[in-house]
Formats: structure tokens, sequence, C-alpha cells
């Protein structure tokens, strides 16, 4: 029964399958006592037929919670199909409402112009009971119509179709993600000077001088002329100039050859490309020889490749090497300038703010969850000083290597970090010395049965 109990405590949420796990246990006890010791035939059978009982249940509860997790998925799929059904309800009011409106103002219009054109045409235009009667018979006309009713109308069932839609929202969604939030030093000097960046980065200016101004953050400013100079050399690259591009390249030439960078490389390819589509086969074999030489002896292939295109001046398109000319190129060039700019000026190509709301937005679910069954079973959540659930972002928010004791759950520090085992398995250096007593025996590793002491423990480095 012992490996009962085992495989059991590895299930997930099955705290019935414990309780009948417990029970059989109990009357399995019972049943062997009342047994025979030399009746070996009959206790073979009962722990048989005990085995058979206990598999079956735990696949049926299995099956039920799956069966219960399904179910919950597509009551939320229903939900969000009602949320979208609402919405183009509300989408479809809205444009039938526009419609209309246009339509009622379209025909008050055309009674105006019909009064106006029986007007003119009157012989004596000063008779005032001509004039009367006219207006008069538009007075009639637009009661008729009743134009103000109508969109009054048109407004309250627009307005009617928008109420319903934010209560669905609340009701669907939490709308209070303040319980998420936690009390945190900030240090605002750092927090102006990352929205500043930001807005420095996206090429807002007038955003980051203003909140620089505002702020008190003079010393943020240090980091404007850079993106501005990149920006500057961007718009030329809109309008194909590579000139402010090739100044750049040229006075940053030593630190971009250190990144291992191909710009240099790319924007004289861009040259030639357009030099071959527009100019003649001249001009462009002088200006590979003038430029493109130079990068022969390391990029022979591409070098090669670029050479042919000067036979194929004129007739582009049976160029074997037609892939060069794609416009996509130059969008390419564009991302991997903006990446070296930011690298050259010790910045991140994605903006820490933006990084920061990205991570947020994908983790506010998962810690609204956590807040709400906190709250439900009062405690504090934000008094722990790790969060007791995984938050999980996703690849393209992870940008080291981090490692979590799978024993004491504690992240690797400097003061605390990864150990490797004999039998390939790591340990925090705590929970090493936890294990071992302080390096004063071996110890079984805690996911194999080999046994370790800690001075055969070797360091990791991420």
């Amino acid at each position: 029964m012992k490996n009962f109990h085992t495989s059991v405590g590895l299930l997930p949420n099955c705290s019935h399958v414990y309780a009948f796990r417990d029970s059989l246990s109990l009357s399995l006890s019972l049943s062997l006592a009342s047994l025979p010791f030399r009746d070996s035939c009959a206790l073979t059978s009962l722990l048989r037929f005990s085995l058979f009982q206990f598999r079956s249940q735990i696949c049926k509860r299995l099956a039920e919670t799956a069966n219960q997790r399904k179910h919950q998925v597509e009551i939320k799929k229903m939900e969000l199909d009602t949320l979208k059904d609402a919405f183009d309800r509300v989408v479809k009011r809205q444009k039938l409402s526009s419609f209309r409106s246009q339509e009622i103002v379209d025909q008050v219009g055309h009674e105006i112009e019909q009064a106006l054109a029986k007007i003119k045409a009157i012989n004596d235009p000063l008779s005032p009971v001509h004039l009367k009667s006219i207006l008069s018979e538009l007075k009639l006309k637009l009661n008729t119509v009743g134009p103000l009713n109508l969109l009054e109308g048109l407004q309250k069932e627009r307005n009617i179709n928008l109420s319903k839609y934010p209560k669905l929202l609340e009701k669907s969604f939490s709308p209070d993600i303040s319980k998420a939030y936690r009390d945190v030093d900030f240090d605002f000097h750092l927090v102006n000077q990352i929205v500043a960046n930001h807005f420095y980065q996206q090429g807002l200016f007038d955003l980051g001088d203003c909140l620089i101004d505002e702020a008190g953050e003079p010393e943020a400013i240090a980091i404007r002329s850079h993106f501005l100079e990149m920006y500057q050399v961007l718009e030329a690259l809109k309008v194909k100039n590579l000139g402010p591009a090739l100044n750049w390249i040229t006075l940053n030439r030593e630190k971009l050859n250190q990144n291992g960078s191909m710009l240099e490389l790319k924007l004289h390819r861009l040259q030639f490309v357009e030099i071959v589509k527009k100019g003649t086969k001249a001009d462009a074999l002088s200006y590979a020889r003038t430029h493109l030489a130079p990068f022969a002896s390391l990029h022979m292939n591409e070098f090669q490749k670029l050479v042919v295109c000067i036979i194929w001046v004129g007739k582009l398109d049976s160029c074997p090497h037609a892939e060069l000319m794609a416009p996509t190129h130059w969008d390419e060039f564009t991302q991997e300038i903006i990446k070296q700019f930011c690298s050259l000026v010790g910045q991140s190509y994605w903006s820490p703010l933006s990084v920061a709301i990205a991570a947020g937005i994908k983790g506010l679910p998962t810690l609204l969850k956590l807040a709400n069954v906190m709250a439900a079973k009062r405690q504090e959540w934000q008094e722990m000083k790790q969060l007791p659930v995984p938050v999980e972002l996703g690849k393209e928010l992870q940008f080291h290597s981090i490692f979590v004791c799978p024993v004491s759950r504690d992240q690797g520090s400097e003061e605390n970090p990864p150990m490797l085992m004999p039998c390939q398995h790591v340990l925090c250096n705590q929970s090493i010395m936890k294990l071992s007593k302080n390096t004063s025996r071996t110890f079984k590793c805690p996911y194999c049965p080999t046994e370790a002491s800690a001075a055969q423990c070797r360091q990791l480095h991420f």
C-alpha cells in the first residue's frame, strides 16, 4: 500500500482520490486481518481486486476532472462569444444609426433646397404672400418628417446598446486591477528617466522634453541627441538617402566591428543594387571596385553574388540573384541600424517601459486570481517575499537564464548559486548544505537514488 500512497500523492487536485485511497486502505487492512495467514491465494486475489478497484476509481475521477475542465473552457468560450456578439450589435447599431441620421439630414436639406428653388422662380420675389406660402409649406413638410424626433430616437437606441456593453464587460472581466498592485518603493528619479527615454526612443521628442522640464530631470536629456541623430538617419532612409547612415557608420566603424556588425556591407549592398537598377554597368562596376572589394576577403559569397548582378543590368528579372533586389532589404537594414544605434548608446532595442508594460499585461490575470484566492483565505499576499505560483511571461520576455531550486523554490543568486551534483541534477547551494548537514555527511539526491557529498558538487555559471 505504500506504493499506492506514493502514486496518488503525485496526482494534482485529487482530494476525492485521497479519500477513496484511505477508505480502501482501511477495508483492505480489515480484510487481511480476517484471512488466515496460510491462505496465500485468497490474499493474492484480494490484492489484485483492490488494485483493480483503485486504478478504476482513479481513472474515473481523472476523467471527471478532465470533463469539468473541458466544460469550464467551453463556458469561457461562450462568454467570449457573448462579448463578441454584443460588440457586433453595438457596431451594427452604430452604423445603422449613422446611416439613418444621414438620410434624415439629406431629406431636410432636400426640402430646404426645393423651397429655395421656388423662391428664386417667383416673378415678384418681394411679394410677402408668395414667400409666406412657400415657408408655410416648408414648415409643414418638416413637421411631417419630424427630424428632431427621429434623431432623438436613433440616439436613444444607440445609447441603450452602448450602456449595456460596459456592464457586460464588467461582468466578464474584473475592472479593478488595483488588487494586483503591491506597495513598492519606486525610485521616481529612475522612473522619470525611463519614461523620457521611451519617448525619445519612439521619436516623440516634444513629449520627452515636456516631461523632463516638468519633472526637473535635466540629466535625462543626455540621451536625446543620440536618438535625434538616429531619427535623422531613419528619415533619410525613407527616401533611400544613405548618406547620413554612411557618415554615422564611418564614425563608429571600430565599435560596430567589435559588435560583429555587417552594417557597412549591407549599406553598400543597398547602394549597389540601386545603381544596378537605375545606372549602367560601368557605374555598377566602378562602385563595386571602390566600395565592395574591401569586403571580398571576408564575405566572398556575398561579393560574388553582387558582382554577377552587373551582367544582368537592364534585364534584372532574369537575374539568378533577384532576391537581392527585394525592397524588404531596406526594412531589414532600418531595423538593424536601430539595434546598433541602441547598442552603442547602451540602450535596449526594446524600450524598458514597453517591456515592463507587456510583462504586466501578461502577468496580470495570474496576479488578480492570486489576490482573489488569498483574500478568500483572509491572507495578505502582498506580505509574501515571493509568489506561491509561477507567472508565465513567454520566451519573448526572457532575457537571461535563471535557476530556481526545485527543493527550496528559491532563485539562484551569487550568495546561493546553483550546484551540479554527480548525477547531473542541480540544486541550490543552501539546499545542499541542509541535505548534507553542513557537509558533515553524504546525502541522497531528491530525484534519483544516487548519493553524493557536498565536496563532489560543482558550481554552475549561466
